[in-house]
């Protein structure tokens, strides 16, 4: 189990240089939207090359912070049932859901996106937009996207395994967003 947990650090260590970092594109993409509205109303044009770069842009900043809101259990989640349950029944969710429904929806998305992105690469293909991009390496993220969340779930689940055999700590333990509304309001105050 050391190894693993080892690895496990390492992948964290790493997804969390790759969500911090893409952070940067989404201001990227709106200094780039931005600068082309400018441009096509001061100047009357545009370039459909600008509006394929956003999208890319803020493709890559989801697709590659997706594996760090992973990892910091961020990710979306139903409170009001999750929240009412014991945290050793939390975790066993969490084990479940990451071995049942994230590990193979993502191993199944890159087995697709391997020959996807492969053939648009062969093919050089490029956006049937006037003047826009080359259409694979907006393909080749999403594969990026998916691979390194496939290895932060691998990540996950050691954790989550190494939490309920108490080798460790739980490194993010459940903390409810909304406190809990109290019983009894003073007098004078609405509800």
């Amino acid at each position: 189990m050391r190894a693993l947990l080892g690895f496990s650090r390492l992948v964290d260590a790493v997804t969390e240089i790759i969500g911090k970092s893409v952070s940067w594109l989404i201001l990227i993409a709106v200094l780039v939207s931005a600068g082309n509205a400018i441009v096509r109303k001061v100047f009357n044009t545009s370039s459909n090359a600008w509006l394929e770069a956003q999208w890319y842009l803020f493709g890559a900043a989801f697709m590659l912070a997706a594996a760090y809101t992973l990892g910091q259990n961020e990710h979306i989640r139903i409170d009001i049932v999750y929240g009412a349950l014991p945290r050793r029944v939390q975790h066993w969710i969490d084990l479940l859901g990451h071995c049942l429904f994230l590990m193979p929806f993502v191993l199944l998305m890159v087995y697709d996106l391997v020959p996807y992105v492969r053939m648009s690469f062969m093919s050089g293909e490029v956006s049937s937009s006037a003047g826009g991009l080359i259409i694979w390496p907006g393909k080749a993220l999403l594969l990026a996207g998916f691979l390194v969340l496939a290895v932060q779930g691998v990540s996950e689940i050691i954790k989550k395994i190494a939490v309920m055999r108490g080798d460790m700590e739980d490194p993010t333990p459940y903390v409810p967003t909304h406190a809990p509304l109290d019983a009894e309001t003073p007098a004078g105050e609405a509800r």
